[in-house]
């Protein structure tokens, strides 16, 4: 291969730099030039000059960060643009509306970087697109081979169920308000579930911002101080942040789920105090990162962004050349 990425691809403090592009991607601070893979505030900080992402992305980091958000510059999926002999295309990873995988290509050489992903259907972003490409720089949040994540259909029963057991409880669910709470959203009507849905403030904005990009949830209700006393047996959403807190405290016999591929683990269910742990992710789970690595058919598989050793020695033991790839660790907001 010509040119190869160890060429061109760094890892400064800031983050992944292509030095022929002079830009960064999801940089961990400021930076003159950003692409940004999705919208999760682990991966799209405010404060850069100039930003490219998908129109949705960038309507999320307006909606978060205000003049904070940058010069943005929107790109839609499969439609390159070249930068500094640069060629940068955004391809559907399937983590989050407007999430994108980032293929560059210069002179000869392609490298795609996955940014986070999931191969299950969601019917709140495109699905992902296999590429093939000669480097892959995957994420590897849950990259051991206990992580296995069940259907979205199975934890969706268990919250129903749970609604029929205990009708006189609050069902307070701990969801990240950018992805997760809209995905659970729509899961629940899909199964039949036709009562409002009642949201912590937090999640308000960005509900409405899906809402104006064609979604519909049915009822949303925001919990005042008005109607908490009144929630027994409904279906409250709120930041994992805010299951503790006092805020939580008004809610009638609440019994707290937490969505979350971190779930499987039994021992962080209990130590958060969940009583109804769902097992929700927005990630790819063992298999998932396994059939991507093969898919993609790269000779060469970079691991970044969770558990990077196993993966690691996974795409040796197939024969391809692989390495954890240091400091590109994102906090765990999109689990």
């Amino acid at each position: 291969m010509t040119n190869h990425p160890t060429s061109w691809i760094t890892v400064k403090s800031a983050g992944l730099y292509c030095k022929p592009g002079q830009f960064f991607i999801d940089p961990h601070y400021p930076v003159d030039y950003a692409i940004i893979t999705h919208g999760h505030a682990d991966h799209a900080r405010p404060g850069h000059k100039k930003v490219l992402a998908t129109a949705e992305t960038l309507k999320i980091m307006k909606a978060r960060y205000g003049d904070q958000a940058g010069l943005l510059q929107p790109l839609k999926y499969h439609r390159p643009i070249v930068h500094r002999e640069v060629k940068i295309s955004f391809i559907p990873a399937g983590h989050i509306i407007g999430s994108a995988q980032i293929l560059l290509e210069y002179h000869g050489s392609r490298l795609i970087i996955s940014g986070d992903y999931k191969r299950r259907t969601d019917p709140t972003c495109l699905p992902f697109e296999v590429v093939p490409c000669d480097v892959f720089i995957t994420e590897a949040t849950f990259g051991l081979p206990i992580f296995i994540h069940p259907p979205i259909e199975d934890e969706i029963n268990k919250l129903l169920t749970s609604l029929q057991q205990h009708p006189m409880r609050c069902h307070l669910i701990g969801a990240y308000a950018l992805g997760k709470c809209q995905r659970l959203m729509l899961a629940l009507r899909e199964q039949g579930y036709d009562r409002p849905f009642y949201l912590h403030g937090a999640m308000l904005k960005l509900c409405e911002l899906y809402q104006s990009l064609g979604f519909s949830f049915g009822e949303l209700t925001p919990v005042t101080a008005q109607n908490a006393r009144d929630l027994g047996g409904e279906i409250v959403f709120c930041p994992p942040s805010a299951l503790q807190d006092r805020w939580s405290r008004k809610l009638p016999h609440s019994l707290i789920g937490y969505a979350s591929g971190w779930m499987q683990v039994r021992a962080r269910a209990k130590q958060k105090g969940v009583e109804l742990p769902l097992i929700v992710s927005d990630h790819a789970d063992w298999n998932e990162l396994t059939q991507t690595i093969q898919q993609v058919k790269a000779p060469e598989i970079w691991v970044t962004h969770g558990n990077e050793e196993a993966l690691v020695y996974y795409a040796t033991s197939q024969g391809l050349q692989a390495k954890a790839v240091a400091n590109l660790h994102y906090e765990d907001e999109d689990d």
